[in-house]
């Protein structure tokens, strides 16, 4: 494909790959069709390969020059990937009835309830971070395009997210569990998850030429 149609359609692809499949009535039947863990073994491929082909195309349509990369932002997406890998490492597998991506919700406990007192949302913000990060040294219109959608797509997830948790818990038990505790108690686990993030960013600086095709330091 040649010019922008094949942004479009990846594009196309990946927005119409994370709506369809969710949609109640269809996920209905592709649950009992493929089981609980074979939907979401197929959703995760589906969704890892339209990202990949949208990455692609956006490194292949034509380069339409909007700011001039420089030193100074790749330190800001260094420091802001540092971040959202931790928020991350802190969110994945963890309690949080309040957004996706949680795992055994029942044994979410308000009174300590970790990352998700400081943001109800933490892997939508990790995404949120993650595309800023990303927008700032490139400023070409095609990655505009691709960090900035889904920048916007973070944001709307959470406010989506928040009014349809609170019209299904009511609004009482919503308030009771969204209630912010920004207190700090660091606990080995907590501890180990850095320790584990710090880890998985070292291995995606190192892999990111490799694998993506772009240095991530000048």
């Amino acid at each position: 494909m040649g010019d922008w149609a094949e942004l479009a359609a990846a594009f196309a692809v990946f927005l119409l790959s994370h709506s369809l499949p969710v949609r109640p009535a269809n996920k209905a039947r592709l649950v009992a069709a493929l089981g609980p863990h074979g939907f979401t073994l197929a959703y995760s491929v589906l969704s890892l390969a339209a990202l990949v082909w949208l990455i692609g195309a956006a490194r292949r349509a034509p380069v339409v020059l909007l700011w001039d990369r420089a030193l100074w932002q790749d330190h800001v997406t260094l420091a802001a990937m540092g971040l959202a890998v931790a928020l991350a490492a802190l969110a994945i597998g963890r309690p949080n009835p309040l957004s996706f991506g949680g795992a055994r919700n029942a044994a979410f406990d308000p009174v300590h309830p970790g990352i998700v007192g400081w943001t109800r949302h933490p892997l939508l913000l990790a995404l949120l971070l993650w595309s800023l990060a990303h927008l700032l040294p490139n400023g070409d219109l095609a990655h505009v395009l691709l960090f900035g959608t889904f920048a916007g797509f973070s944001v709307l997830g959470m406010r989506m997210i928040d009014r349809r948790k609170r019209r299904e818990m009511g609004a009482e038990a919503w308030e009771r569990l969204a209630r912010r505790d920004r207190r700090i108690t660091p606990t080995r686990a907590g501890l180990l998850r850095l320790g584990l993030g710090a880890i998985a960013y070292a291995v995606l600086l190192v892999l990111h030429r490799p694998v993506i095709g772009v240095q991530p330091m000048i």
